[in-house]
């Protein structure tokens, strides 16, 4: 049972201008978009200020705004993030870097007590993560620095000032363009060099990766309006074309022909994680496997890293500790393959699903809010997701295109140290915009289900605990929606019993909270409130008309047998006692403390079967995937999916 994903001849969430020569107002706007002067200069709006900064500064440095606009948008969709640092140190719409401090974190796996591996047939996996000592920083950490020189602008203005932000990224991409020995033209097609330049990537390869995605927006054209209230616009040049030959001026280095598993349309190279043994028969960091011959692809995990680039790939090369099978950088969204698709990574603490995925770390943090994600990482970790999603047919929808925040702990005892990456300030709507499956209405309000869907930039719930337990994070946008016990904010939280903890708004807990692309049925509803089961619970979020949280869905559900009071929730599925060979011990069922109450309903994911991957040893004559003749149900139980035994529930397709 698959294919629950989106419509996919759903076209991308991208917006373009019609550019229009019938009025006077219409060329006011695109002729500034294209480079060229207004007639006469006005004072913009206050809401049209930043406008206005990209044509001042492409004026002044003899760049083609569209250029300059489009390089920004690839950077920071045009956000200052009030002057907060990206997790590598880039500032402003034009991410200008300044790293100094940016090796001072270790990854997230080394944090709390989840177990990476998650196979309870061996011992748990918890190694202690170093991080390493800095090192000199490389060109694409530093690019503020240059910028100051160039512009004799104040490197705190440009950390903070976002017209002159720009001002020096519009001074790096000039001095670029004259280091190639080319012209200050006014045509975007002979800028492609200085563009690639601009990456600070030292490999022509990433360079060109970036380059091109710079100028697919340049034809698309875009407009938003940005985190400080500024309407941007760039209208689109379809016919354009870049000087791509431009790339053999830059000097960089062709990468090395890695054989790695990804798409044309990015950069990629391989630092291969390590599968060794050592001491008493131990072995890293992840098991070989036979994948999809042996057991489908079923899930694609999202995680952030915790840590920045440099380290992350030092433990990443440590035979003792966990792996993952990619990793990609923010500065310029290079990805990094660790292991092959085919093989077992140790990543998401639980073994069904580590057995059955694919884990893909993203440089950045998740309780500091303003350590943004540039687009260069989301368009790279997309286009590697669809990739994935066409060469595994992994469906794209929430349901197996998972955070690490949504994988479910394997047993009772594991729940409360499961992490909890990428957080509430991961955009998942923006996220699969860019897959091509945006999130949608799919139902009416008879189907009885609803997909969550809030407004990312608009929707910015109160979390704690980013920095210091208990204060208040920074405001910001986010993707997830907090749920109460009754129609009211003063509600007690929705607990989760598996926690074991009450309920708070800390950045880190995940017991009352949904997360957009999600998908629940519709309980109750009250006014402008709206009620969905719940981790066996009534819950309740605001979903007011005029700003809906959450949009009618279509669908299948699960529900208990008739004449059962409650079913078990499992946090894997694995096969019956009776479909393990000789030799191999057989791995318990166990239910979590979790149940589904007669008469609530459950959104089903996929039918999965009960199957359990037995490799513990460094030789791989005993490794087997044992599957049984029980069947379950993948179900969007909580925040994190569950499973249900297909024996215990019955299934019925929402009403449209």
């Amino acid at each position: 049972m698959r294919g629950f994903a989106p419509d996919p001849s759903t076209a991308p969430g991208v917006r373009r201008l019609k550019r229009t020569a019938g009025t006077l107002a219409t060329a006011a706007l695109v002729l500034p978009l294209l480079g060229a002067a207004p007639a006469a200069p006005t004072t913009p709006p206050a809401d049209q200020k930043l406008q206005r900064a990209f044509g001042s500064a492409a004026a002044e440095y003899h760049v083609p705004q569209s250029v300059l606009l489009a390089v920004s948008y690839l950077q920071s969709r045009w956000d200052a993030h009030a002057g907060a640092p990206s997790v590598s140190g880039g500032y402003g719409p034009m991410h200008l870097t300044d790293a100094r401090t940016a090796l001072a974190a270790t990854e997230h796996h080394a944090e709390g007590s989840e177990d990476a591996r998650g196979d309870s047939a061996r011992a748990p996996l918890r190694p202690e993560a170093r991080a390493p000592a800095p090192a000199k920083l490389p060109a694409r950490l530093t690019t503020l620095r240059r910028a100051a020189e160039l512009t004799g602008l104040p490197a705190a203005r440009l950390r903070t000032d976002p017209a002159a932000n720009i001002a020096g990224g519009a001074a790096l991409l000039a001095a670029a363009q004259r280091t190639l020995g080319e012209p200050l033209s006014a045509d975007p097609a002979d800028w492609y060099g200085a563009v690639a330049r601009f990456s600070a990537a030292d490999d022509q390869a990433t360079a060109a990766a970036y380059a091109n995605d710079v100028y697919d927006v340049l034809r698309a054209g875009e407009q938003r309006t940005t985190d400080a209230g500024q309407r941007v616009a760039l209208a689109g040049n379809p016919r354009l074309r870049a000087d791509t030959a431009q790339l053999g001026l830059t000097g960089l280095r062709a990468a090395r022909a890695d054989e790695v598993e990804c798409p044309r349309s990015v950069s990629c190279v391989s630092v291969p994680a390590p599968y060794e043994e050592f001491g008493d028969g131990d072995y890293g960091n992840h098991d070989l496997g036979v994948r999809p011959a042996a057991q489908r692809v079923e899930y694609i995990v999202i995680h952030d890293t915790e840590g920045v680039w440099d380290g992350v790939l030092n433990l990443v090369q440590d035979p003792t500790y966990v792996s993952w099978n990619y990793t990609i950088r923010s500065t310029d969204g290079l990805i990094a393959q660790h292991v092959k698709a085919k093989d077992v990574a140790w990543h998401a603490g639980n073994w069904y699903v580590n057995a059955r995925s694919v884990g893909i770390e993203h440089e950045g943090f998740l309780t500091a809010p303003d350590t943004w994600y540039t687009e260069a990482m989301y368009r790279s970790s997309a286009r590697l997701v669809k990739y994935l999603s066409r060469a595994y047919g992994v469906p794209l929808d929430r349901q197996h295109i998972l955070g690490h925040e949504n994988v479910p702990g394997p047993t009772t005892a594991t729940i409360p140290g499961m992490h909890t990456d990428p957080g509430p300030y991961w955009d998942w709507r923006h996220y699969f915009e860019l897959l091509g499956h945006p999130f949608k209405r799919t139902g009416t309000s008879r189907s009885g289900l609803v997909t969550i869907l809030p407004d990312y930039a608009a929707n910015q719930p109160v979390y704690t605990g980013c920095a210091t337990k208990g204060e208040p994070c920074p405001a910001h946008g986010s993707g997830e929606v907090r749920l109460y016990a009754d129609h009211d904010v003063n509600a007690p939280l929705i607990k989760d019993i598996g926690l074991g903890t009450e309920p708070t708004d800390g950045v880190n807990d995940l017991s009352s909270r949904v997360s957009t692309g999600q998908q629940y049925a519709v309980a109750d509803r009250w006014g402008e409130w709206t009620a969905i089961w719940y981790l066996g619970q009534k819950a309740w979020f605001r979903n007011p008309h005029r700003e809906r949280t959450a949009v009618p869905a279509s669908g299948v559900t699960i529900t208990p047998k008739a004449g059962l009071a409650s079913v078990p929730v499992y946090g894997r599925a694995y096969p019956e006692k009776e479909a393990y060979p000789a030799g191999v011990p057989a791995q318990s069922v166990v239910p979590l403390p979790y149940t589904i109450p007669a008469g609530q309903k459950y959104v089903v994911g996929d039918r999965v079967p009960g199957e359990y991957y037995y490799s513990v040893t460094f030789t791989e004559d005993s490794h087997q995937v044992i599957t049984g003749k029980d069947l379950y149900y993948e179900i969007q139980y909580g925040h994190r999916v569950g499973f249900v035994r297909a024996a215990d529930v019955d299934l019925a397709a929402a009403r449209r």
